[in-house]
Parts: structure tokens; sequence; C-alpha cells
């Protein structure tokens, strides 16, 4: 599964609930804490917390009867290991008042209320957002300082790279090279582009506490930056607790002129009539451009598109999208179109690069060095200026 439809599926799971997940601040001891509970169903309660100090989340899980909370602190390891445990009785103001005792017998009070939620930064879109569909995650990442790291000149544009120093996650901000307004849409964008990282790297480290510590390491870097288009690579790489680790590349694709993002179909086109976009590709929103259901654009996707990459590509680099042979070095099949179906993708100076998707057994076939389709390929089937002023 790629990256990016991971965080996707990991970041909706609160609202599939049948109430939204009840938000709570208070204190452990002397300490600060937020929490938050799914109390959907009294016998499976679920849940997490953290301290206003660290920030780092800890699973809860329990059980609701009538007035009184029996919560269980960290995922089950299997093997009976004791657990902190959480006694809480509701008070007549909606919050909780009680206990939290570990297994050497240590206790300490517990007193929770309904979370007050402060006004959210004037010049930070996301976190405002954030306020009103996360309030769990508004108060953990409107708490953290991002630190100023290196400035440089690419391609023209200077860029200044911050970092949250406890996930490591870094992304730039452009700090000169287009036109203000343009460049504080931009610029919001990749805030909240660094903000999402933050937030799966949360996830990750929460869905690995029960083996230890989870890894999420991030890899970002400009590829091209016009008047027209901001293009960027993220690749990931990250073991969350799964059966396996995992990697992926979720670009950064934008039109410079009002940051949006871009689909392929804004791109490239090779369909019939007018292109048409997945109401939930990319943003997960309508463009109001012909949008499409995911039977349709999928339908696409397999019938045109990828074929025709495929033939683009096999004349661009035969050697590479040969068919392996018994006698070949590996197993990497980059004839097949299946796997181009749905790439990721981002522009360079030289073209379109494209990363296939491979089945888990060969995914070390993903990410080819070569896989740029040329400008030339693609000059009759562009479909936006981007293209045209990139050749």
């Amino acid at each position: 599964m790629k990256l990016w439809i991971w965080l996707i599926a990991l970041l909706a799971l609160p609202a599939l609930a049948e109430e939204p997940p009840v938000v709570y601040s208070g204190t452990l001891g002397k300490t600060a804490i937020v929490v938050e509970l799914d109390l959907n169903k009294p016998d499976e309660v679920t849940g997490r917390y953290f301290y206003q100090k660290y920030r780092l989340d800890l699973p809860l899980n329990g059980a609701l009867d009538g007035q009184e909370l029996k919560l269980q602190e960290g995922l089950d390891d299997f093997d009976d290991t004791p657990r902190p445990e959480l006694s809480l009785t509701k008070d007549e103001k909606g919050g909780w008042q009680g206990s939290w005792t570990n297994p050497q017998g240590k206790t300490l009070p517990v007193k929770l209320q309904p979370a007050q939620i402060p006004a959210s930064p004037a010049d930070d879109a996301w976190l405002a957002t954030l306020a009103h569909t996360e309030p769990y995650e508004f108060l953990r990442l409107s708490g953290l300082q991002l630190t100023a790291g290196k400035s440089e000149n690419f391609m023209g544009y200077q860029l200044q790279w911050w970092t949250e120093p406890q996930s490591k996650i870094t992304l730039f901000e452009i700090a000169s090279g287009y036109p203000e307004s343009e460049l504080h849409a931009i610029n919001q964008k990749l805030r909240a582009r660094l903000w999402q990282e933050v937030s799966g790297w949360h996830a990750c480290m929460l869905g690995a506490s029960r083996f230890g510590k989870g890894e999420y390491l991030q890899t970002v870097t400009p590829k091209y930056l016009s008047n027209d288009v901001v293009s960027i690579s993220i690749f990931t790489s990250y073991d969350c607790g799964g059966a396996h680790p995992d990697f992926g590349e979720a670009p950064v694709n934008m039109n410079a002129k009002n940051a949006e993002s871009l689909t392929l179909e804004d791109v490239i086109w090779v369909g019939e009539g007018a292109p048409f976009h997945y109401l939930n590709a990319e943003d997960g929103v309508s463009t109001g451009k012909n949008d499409v259901d995911f039977d349709t654009f999928a339908e696409y996707r397999d019938k045109k598109w990828a074929p025709w990459l495929v033939k683009q590509l096999t004349e661009a680099y035969p050697q590479e999208m040969k068919k392996p042979t018994e006698e070949s070095d590996d197993d990497c099949d980059y004839s097949q179109p299946e796997i181009w179906q749905f790439p990721a993708w981002y522009f360079t100076p030289k073209g379109l690069y494209f990363d296939p998707s491979f089945p888990r057994v060969l995914r070390s076939c993903e990410g080819p060095e070569w896989s740029v389709l040329p400008w030339s390929a693609i000059k009759s089937h562009a479909v936006s200026a981007p293209v045209a002023a990139a050749q």
C-alpha cells in the first residue's frame, strides 16, 4: 500500500465512529495531559493521550459501565505484561475524576474536563482547520515549535528549510521568486504538508508502541520550480508495527498560480473528450472539472493511460523496459501496464518522473532512476500551461 493511502486511511478512522471522539484536557498527577476517547461502544472504549511536555501518544482501551470508566494504558503485547490502569468517574460537568495506577502500585490523581480549544494561529490555515476537525491533533501541533534550517537557492527560487525537532520532519518554504500573493498561498500548502507529515510520524509511533519505537524516515527533495509549477519529491520509509516495514513516494505537485494540487489528468490526457478527475483523488475534494467516480477513473487509467505510458517509456528506454528472461539479473518487469496505472509522479527539468507500483515481493523494483518521460513525448498530450512552460 502506498504511504499516502495508508495515511489517509489512518487519519480517517475517527470519522467512521457514530460520534466523533471526545477531547479532554487536565492533569495526571501534576502534569498536564490531553486525552481523546471514543465512547461509542461502552464495551470497547478506545483512545489515546499525551503529556503536554512530550506530545507522544499513549494508547488507551477499556470499558464504560454507567458513569465508571476503566482503562488500560498501552497496546496489548500478547504476553500479559501488566500495564498502567486508569479508574475514572464522570462528574457533573462532563469531565472525569479518578486515578492512574502503575504496575508497581504507584497512584496519581487524574482530573479531566472537556478541552477548551484556544484561538488558532492567524497565519496557519492548516492548524485553523484542525481546530475544528481534529481538536486533539490541533492541541498537539499548536504547541510545537519549528526550527529554521538552511537557506538555499534552487532553480532561481530562495528556499528556507524548517524542521520539527521531535519527529525530525523537515520541509521548506519558498522565501522569494513568486509574487507575494502566490507565495503566501504556496507556503500555506507547504506548511500544511509539513504538519501532516508530523501527524503521520505520531500515528506511526502510536502504531508501533506495542513493539517499542517505530521508524519514520523521510527525504524531501525539490525537483522542479517554475512560474507555473512547484514539484517536490517526498520519499518515506517507515516501520509502524505492521507485518513489514514499508516505503513510498508521495510527491507535492502544485499549480504555482493558485496553490491547487495538480492531478496527473491536469497535466497529461490520453483519453477521449475533455480530461476528467476522480472526485476523491489528490486533495479528496471536488475540482469542479468534470469529476467522475472511481470505476470510471480506474478504467481510464487501466485501458488508456497505462498502455500509453508503457509505449512511450519503451520507446525512450528500450533496454530498461525489456521483459526479463530466465538469464536476467533481476525480476523487475517494467513492461507490465498494471504497475504504471497509479504511479507516483513529479516534474523534473527533463520531463515527468514516474514511480511504478509493484506487489510487495517486488517492492525493491520501485523507484527506478531512469523512468523520466521526456517532454517531447508529452507535448502532444499536454493539458495545461505548466507542461507547455516546462518544455
